[in-house]
């Protein structure tokens, strides 16, 4: 299992800080939106980032312009994509031709999207999933258990994410569960007093 970091509202100074630290320490450094919206793909380029090891995400969520957003984000060196699975099939197709011809990857973001329409969104062969529970959601979410009845409606998917509020109990028993290939963590990385330990911690029970 991979672990990727997500850095979301902090300066763009602090940002470049604590991607350079953790890049060698974690799979995926991801620069959030707020981010993306703050300061611009260009701010967020891989090479300006000293991001040299680990993998670049930029979380765009796109839902729409695919063709254009994913063109521009990945000539600013991100590895990883996203778009919205709510957005229209157009424009996931659009997205998916993009990565694949830069050789790069599609990252669709499940938040909110129901099984009506997800099912229109298995032919993305190389696609990550991401099983994402809402920043804004007052609803409780267990990730395990969330991962497991996603994989048993669409076992076809073979690579699933998730990401929400997870901390080192539950990153532990999605690696144990052996299903997810990455879990997102943000809030218990970067609120805590050296997010590079903590990191390191998650490293600890996921490999």
């Amino acid at each position: 299992m991979k672990l990727q970091v997500a850095i979301d509202r902090v300066s763009l100074d602090y940002a470049k800080k604590i991607a350079g630290q953790l890049d060698s320490v974690v799979d995926i450094i991801e620069m959030g939106t707020s981010l993306v919206k703050d300061y611009g793909c260009y701010a967020l380029q891989k090479e300006q980032l000293g991001i040299h090891h680990a993998e670049l995400l930029l979380d765009t969520k796109t839902i729409d312009e695919g063709q254009y957003e994913f063109e521009q984000g990945f000539a600013t060196g991100a590895d990883i994509l996203t778009v919205m699975g709510a957005a229209a099939t157009g424009t996931l197709t659009t997205c998916y031709q993009v990565a694949e011809k830069a050789h790069h990857q599609m990252f669709i973001d499940l938040m909110e999207v129901d099984d009506a329409k997800t099912k229109q969104l298995l032919g993305f062969d190389h696609a990550i999933y991401g099983i994402h529970h809402a920043k804004d959601s007052s609803a409780d979410f267990d990730a395990a258990a969330s991962v497991a009845k996603f994989h048993a409606a669409y076992p076809q998917v073979s690579r699933i994410n998730v990401a929400g509020g997870i901390d080192l109990a539950q990153a532990a028993k999605l690696s144990q569960q052996g299903i997810a290939d990455t879990v997102i963590v943000g809030g218990k990385i970067m609120k805590s007093n050296d997010p590079v330990t903590a990191a390191q911690k998650f490293m600890k029970v996921i490999k």
